[in-house]
């Protein structure tokens, strides 16, 4: 399959429902592609007017194998697909997947998961446009990945034993999140801390501008309440950086991404 453009409206694509109708170019084929941002699914994006040019993996890394005891997925899979995918084949260790959005390549590149299970922790290797790179040889932490080029395809070590007590327990410590528009985590959490704890602290929990507000069942969670703008999330934003900043002496780092 060739690269194609194609038009999306961000404030319906978007997980946040913020944005511009935008030309985004489909991937198809693996190369360098340095003048374009990489967007999945844009489930943790804040995205004005004023973005760079967007593409997305197309059809073609869509995809999951199985040889022998590892698993190859094309980035362009979503995490939904995966987990099903695990317990139709009792494959553990990814049950934490449940209820997480977005598509694996978004999932690597920011090292994903729920509280300490973490996407890294069962990969073997990454498929860039150099080809295999072990884990081992990639830096990563919390919430954060030092890979600058695009990840076409994600290498895990299968270990049998999927466990459903293990989905149950991830699908319930995700109910209390919030289940209007939303980006996400909008903070990463600070060294032993909670960026939720931080924001309800300085008085920012269910704290509105416009039409946009923290939560009020998950103070982490920035919200649209209905037709919120990109200004007004930004002004939340920097408001809960600046009086955590104030209180506590900590600089509160964006897990949300802003184009």
């Amino acid at each position: 399959m060739v690269n194609y453009f194609k038009e999306i409206d961000f404030s319906r694509y978007s997980s946040i429902k913020i944005g511009p109708k935008a030309e985004v170019l489909v991937i198809n084929e693996i190369d360098s592609y340095d003048d374009y941002q990489i967007i999945g699914r844009a489930n943790n994006l804040l995205i004005s007017n004023n973005h760079p040019k967007f593409a997305v993996l197309g059809e073609i890394f869509d995809y999951i194998k199985q040889e022998n005891d590892l698993l190859y997925v094309g980035c362009a899979t979503s995490s939904g697909k995966l987990l099903t995918y695990t317990r139709n084949n009792n494959i553990a260790n990814l049950e934490f997947l449940a209820k997480l959005p977005g598509n694996l390549g978004g999932l690597v590149k920011m090292n994903a998961g729920l509280k300490s299970w973490e996407v890294f922790n069962y990969i073997h290797s990454i498929k860039t446009k150099d080809g295999y790179i072990k884990k081992e040889d990639i830096d990563y932490s919390y919430r954060h990945t030092k890979i600058d080029t695009i990840i076409y395809e994600v290498v895990f070590k299968i270990e049998n034993g999927f466990c459903k007590d293990k989905l149950k327990e991830f699908n319930k410590m995700r109910d209390n999140q919030p289940h209007v528009p939303s980006a996400g985590s909008c903070f990463i959490n600070p060294k032993d801390d909670y960026a939720g704890r931080l924001i309800e602290a300085v008085g920012l929990k269910a704290y509105e501008k416009g039409n946009m507000s923290f939560s009020k069942e998950h103070a982490n969670f920035l919200v649209n309440n209905g037709g919120g703008t990109y200004e007004d999330a930004i002004y939340l934003i920097n408001l809960a950086k600046s009086k955590i900043k104030e209180q506590f002496n900590i600089d509160i780092k964006e897990e949300i991404i802003v184009y």
